[in-house]
């Protein structure tokens, strides 16, 4: 028996780890979701049952484990030493110059690949088998951050074919611009400060003493060297080529150069085609392609003479600082915004910049007028990198952090271990109040369409709702005959808003459909700290019902999976107080879903349709907010559609949910699938649905 689980456990673990690759390296999945999560199902319980025969490439590390205390640091095998930069051709001349006379001209390769902009990794493999994960460090020593590691799809546990006995693996640690833009997205929905750039996302996320959140943010590695003994190439090109066949997702934007022409213009293109990209690069590196020649050459105490990292220029420009504004977020976050005097920046006019918080600006040492160099952080915020202090007027004073809320005039506080200052005048700074509002009616909370940011405000202004509850409270008189002139940000009225007959009928319409929404959308829409909504959906799963939420302890919240103190301590803070609990009590009065209650597939079955399905062929994709995957399946053969485990050119339609493979997504995209939400193929509110779990 013992020997029977021995080989059932390693023959899932083989399995699993072989649909990994073929998903995530290859994108060339060969059974469906559905299939792959009954077989790590199979292997989670037997290993729960028999830890002691769990391997080390087990896929269920995957999803990451328990939460870290500390890193340990280690010492590289070999120091990850940096590379020198270079920002022009003629430096690149020079560095080829040095080559030539050091190799008495004798003929020679490089190969020129992209510079990723993230956090470098050395990756440890004994065996074949993942055995140290450390960050650069200080190049000599760096963090064993092993845990973290496993959970990137894209990094093998154990490698195939024929490879060294100890083999490492450099490459870099980066956050794709969807998955940045996705955690972007809940940090402002739960009222945390977004990261600036994806390098600083990857960085902070590496960090994380969870492993679970590391798994949920979607990670990438991208590999650039391999460090062996025996059995690799002498040359870079190739071992690369090998390192793909150990199952490594090498990147096939690189190229051999055998002279300085085509190094120019192998940088040329890429620095007018990296904004294609799905990644960030800052530049080109270029390295002497044989490992003999590499070695001949040597190295400086800081960097290596064979290589070199030609940086793309900054898109940046210098402007004048009118003045610094403060902004108040609906969590009470205040946020400091640079306005400028309009500067052409890539394409765009930039008026704005994010100052982040007091520490930035303190660092900058800004002062009110200054001149300042702006950049695009990442080709994607607008961000203040320098002060031009020798065009500083004598007398210009220090821009400092406000002590009390520029809005309601509460005095502000700061959290300990935290970046941002709050007001924490929750129930009467208006910014505050909005911006509960707009979050609760937004789409991914209540889908209150028909009331948006700038009808909130009139609401509101007009004193007419004051909190979320007041929604519900709302009739046709109410709104009938409100108008609004709309600015812009320059102070011009650019339109009237107007509520005439049908305006007003159709808002009524839309809040009479949100209250159809599923216990996790209603716990999202509420606007707990740190709740996001994943961490709503995870809620709502564990718990079922509101009541069981508002009881929790600290333990019993802690015991659900993803849950930390830190969303822990808030959500108790949250209901603590008297006044939120009376806007649940509200929400519930008014018909709102505050649980879940299992419904059989009947309703899902008979799911109206919103576009035809008869013989499409159809690929269900993610998590979705009113039913299983299963139950979604059932509805597209019960009105006709054909499903498929795998996106092909005979695919007609993929109906994805939340955290939808990256792999399926690109293919859909290169082959023009059209990728639709639940909501969009089906009319959802007809039904009245709670989610299926």
């Amino acid at each position: 028996m013992t020997d029977d689980i021995r080989q059932k456990i390693q023959s899932l673990t083989d399995r699993l780890n072989e649909h990994n690759r073929k998903y995530y390296i290859e994108a060339s999945p060969s059974i469906s979701d559905y299939q792959f999560d009954l077989l790590m199902k199979e292997l989670e319980a037997l290993e729960k049952q028999y830890p002691q025969y769990k391997l080390p490439d087990s896929p269920t590390q995957r999803v990451g484990g328990d939460n870290t205390d500390k890193f340990i640091q280690i010492k590289h095998s070999v120091p990850m030493i940096s590379l020198s930069n270079t920002y022009s051709e003629g430096e690149i001349r020079d560095f080829d110059s040095k080559i030539r006379t050091a190799t008495g001209n004798s003929p020679f390769d490089y190969v020129c690949e992209l510079k990723y902009d993230g956090l470098a990794i050395s990756l440890e493999y004994v065996d074949g088998i993942l055995t140290h994960a450390v960050t650069r460090g200080d190049g000599i020593i760096g963090d064993e951050v092993i845990n973290n590691v496993r959970t990137i799809k894209t990094i093998p546990l154990k490698l195939v074919g024929t490879y060294p006995t100890t083999v490492s693996i450099r490459g870099e640690i980066i956050m794709p611009h969807k998955s940045f833009k996705m955690l972007n997205t809940e940090k402002e929905d739960i009222g945390e400060q977004p990261f600036a750039n994806p390098r600083n996302a990857a960085s902070g996320t590496l960090k994380l003493q969870n492993p679970k959140e590391v798994a949920r943010r979607n990670l990438d590695f991208k590999p650039y060297g391999v460090i062996a003994d025996d059995i690799i190439p002498d040359n870079h090109y190739d071992s690369m080529m090998m390192a793909r066949a150990w199952g490594f997702k090498v990147s096939d934007f690189f190229a051999r150069c055998y002279d300085v022409e085509s190094i120019l213009d192998f940088i040329e293109s890429w620095d007018n085609h990296r904004k294609e990209l799905d990644f960030d690069i800052d530049g080109i590196v270029i390295k002497v392609n044989n490992y003999n020649l590499q070695q001949q050459l040597g190295s400086t105490a800081k960097s290596p003479r064979w290589a070199i990292a030609y940086k793309f220029k900054a898109e940046s420009a210098t402007t004048k600082l009118l003045e610094v504004t403060y902004q108040v977020g609906r969590t009470g976050a205040i946020t400091p915004v640079a306005n400028l005097c309009p500067v052409q920046l890539a394409g765009t006019t930039v008026k704005r910049a994010s100052l982040h918080n007091a520490d930035i600006i303190s660092e900058l040492d800004l002062h009110e007028h200054d001149f300042v160099t702006v950049e695009k952080g990442g080709e994607i915020i607008p961000k203040i990198t320098g002060v031009d202090i020798s065009r500083r007027r004598t007398g210009n004073k220090l821009v400092e952090f406000p002590t009390i809320c520029p809005e309601c005039g509460h005095a502000l506080i700061r959290n300990e271990g935290e970046a941002a200052h709050y007001c924490p005048n929750e129930s009467a700074c208006p910014p505050q109040i909005k911006g509960r509002i707009i979050h609760f009616t937004s789409r991914k909370a209540m889908n209150i369409e028909s009331l948006g940011d700038e009808t909130v405000s009139l609401l509101v202004d007009k004193k007419i709702i004051s909190n979320v509850a007041d929604i519900y409270k709302l009739k046709y008189n109410d709104i009938f005959g409100l108008e609004k002139i709309i600015f812009d940000d320059d102070g011009n009225a650019v339109r009237k808003m107007s509520f005439k007959e049908k305006s007003a009928t159709n808002l009524i319409d839309s809040i009479e459909k949100s209250k159809s929404q599923p216990f996790a959308r209603v716990l999202f829409a509420i606007g707990v700290r740190h709740v996001g909504e994943t961490v709503a959906k995870t809620l709502a799963s564990h718990f079922r019902n509101i009541d069981n939420i508002m009881s929790a302890g600290i333990d019993e919240l802690t015991s659900c999976d993803e849950i930390g103190e830190i969303i822990a301590t808030s959500l108790i803070a949250f209901f603590s107080k008297e006044e939120n609990v009376a806007i649940v009590e509200q929400l519930r009065n008014f018909g709102l879903n505050m649980s879940i209650t299992e419904k059989n597939h009947s309703a899902v079955l008979n799911l109206p349709t919103l576009i035809p399905l008869e013989g499409k062929v159809v690929v269900v994709s993610g998590v979705f907010d009113n039913f299983s995957r299963e139950g979604i399946k059932e509805a597209v053969e019960n009105c006709g559609g054909k499903i498929a485990s795998s996106i092909s050119k005979n695919t007609d339609l993929v109906i994805a949910g939340s955290n939808m493979g990256p792999a399926k997504y690109q293919k859909a995209q290169e082959l023009n699938i059209p990728i639709m939400t639940e909501y969009e193929v089906f009319d959802i509110n007809t039904t009245h649905p709670t989610a299926l779990f």
